[in-house]
């Protein structure tokens, strides 16, 4: 069975960092695109970046959080990271991965999330 499970979440401050982890396992790992996508309370899911399989493809990111976010993987460890910096409030989401380069419901697989809270 294919699966993705995210790691990292937190309750942080303003101005302050995260890295969050998302291990693959069930399939091959370093076939795929693997997206970031969060979802704030009463919101719907906001595609945040996707890296392709590998570096000759650059990675794609939203506005809201471009030249603070950064995503990397690791396909020896089956992991994609996401390096957040410079966190606001408005951050503040379930954070989730999915294979593929998805946005949120279309991913045919995600994992269940892990909750980043921004808060001073």
């Amino acid at each position: 069975e294919s699966r993705l499970a995210e790691s990292g979440g937190g309750l942080v401050q303003p101005g302050e960092s995260l890295r969050l982890s998302c291990v693959g396992s069930g399939f091959t790992f370093s076939d795929w695109y693997i997206s970031w996508i969060r979802q704030a309370p009463g919101k719907g899911p906001e595609w945040i970046s996707t890296i392709p399989r590998t570096s000759t493809i650059s990675e794609t990111y939203a506005d809201s959080v471009k030249g603070r976010f950064t995503v990397s993987r690791d396909n020896a460890k089956n992991t994609v990271y996401l390096q957040m910096n410079n966190l606001k409030s408005e951050d503040t989401a379930l954070y989730y991965c999915g294979r593929g380069y998805c946005t949120g419901e279309n991913c045919g697989v995600r994992g269940q999330g892990t909750q980043v809270t921004v808060s001073s």
